[in-house]
């Protein structure tokens, strides 16, 4: 997936099998990524885990895209795809997997599908300087009370305590914030294209959450050859579906769908979530559970409905998938 930009002020709608695919790919993907993260890091410092997940990923995808003729990146779009990196991984991404280790990752999950508040308060008063439509924010109401339903309040606390559930609440709440900033930012910048800058986002974001991982975590650079088996697994399924296959779509979909029909991507996440633990880590999946993937269901049909009165993030330029 690829995308040109040049300076036309129209934009073309996306193909609509391209962005459900993609799109798909999000909601799946990205679901299965929390019990992968808590598998991940089990054994091995998080930060650390986490920046040599985006090392490998990154370093395959600018690899295949150099290889299959893309053009090098210019020194612009380097900064540009940069500072996406940074916002995206090392610090959204960065603190969600710090997150897990104070809160568990049904919580994680459920503060996750927070990001719509972030997403559409941030384009309406600052990016997009647009009003969602009513019918997006009654879902964008329905999607967080059923989250809340979701799962269960009281089987929200962390075994560190109040203090663990303040962290670890306040490092994804963080990420959340960077992470709203980085998608909106996305089609305002002079990006490559779509495989080489997810490649660079990968590399610069990785690369830069190693630096903070050797400040502050008790590991080499090589400290990866003593992952246990069950880590090095996890690591490999990030990489390629969480990384590869689940963030480039997710960096194609920054250029090409509405912010608010982006978003419905963490109502679903958290449904995928807690099935995935039903099955793999013997969490309950209660009526109330089935009931609030049943209401944030809705939410997504509701927000994707009155994304047609909304205009796209990237205003003042032609993207072509």
């Amino acid at each position: 997936m690829q995308a040109v930009i040049s300076p036309v002020s129209t934009t073309p709608v996306p193909n609509r099998v391209t962005l459900w695919a993609a799109l798909l790919s999000v909601y799946i993907l990205w679901g299965s990524t929390y019990l992968f993260i808590h598998f991940m890091t089990e054994r091995m410092p998080p930060l650390y885990m986490a920046s040599i997940r985006y090392i490998i990923a990154g370093t395959l995808l600018y690899s295949y895209a150099r290889l299959t003729g893309t053009p090098r990146a210019t020194r612009v779009q380097w900064k540009s795809a940069g500072i996406i990196g940074v916002l995206l991984l090392t610090i959204a991404n960065g603190c969600l997997t710090a997150g897990i280790q104070y809160i568990p990752t049904g919580m994680a999950a459920l503060l996750g599908g927070l990001l719509p508040v972030f997403l559409l308060s941030l384009n309406w008063v600052s990016f997009g300087k647009q009003r969602p439509t009513n019918l997006a924010l009654a879902g964008l109401v329905l999607g967080l009370v059923g989250i809340y339903f979701l799962i269960k309040p009281d089987k929200l606390h962390g075994a560190g305590g109040i203090h663990a559930n303040l962290i670890g609440t306040g490092l994804i709440a963080f990420g959340n914030l960077s992470w709203a900033v980085g998608t909106l930012l996305t089609p305002r910048l002079t990006l490559p294209s779509g495989i080489l800058s997810s490649g660079i986002q990968m590399l610069v974001g990785g690369f830069v959450l190693l630096l903070f991982s050797l400040a502050v975590e008790p590991v080499v650079p090589w400290s990866i050859v003593y992952a246990p088996t069950k880590a090095l697994g996890a690591v490999l399924y990030l990489v390629i579906f969480g990384s590869i296959i689940g963030f480039s779509s997710y960096s194609w979909l920054a250029r090409n769908a509405p912010p608010q029909l982006l978003s419905t991507y963490a109502f679903v996440n958290p449904v995928v979530a807690v099935m995935l633990g039903t099955l793999f880590a013997g969490e309950v999946f209660s009526s109330q559970s089935f009931m609030g993937a049943a209401i944030a269901l809705v939410g997504v049909v509701l927000i994707t409905l009155g994304k047609e009165r909304i205009g796209t993030p990237n205003r003042g330029k032609r993207v072509k998938a």
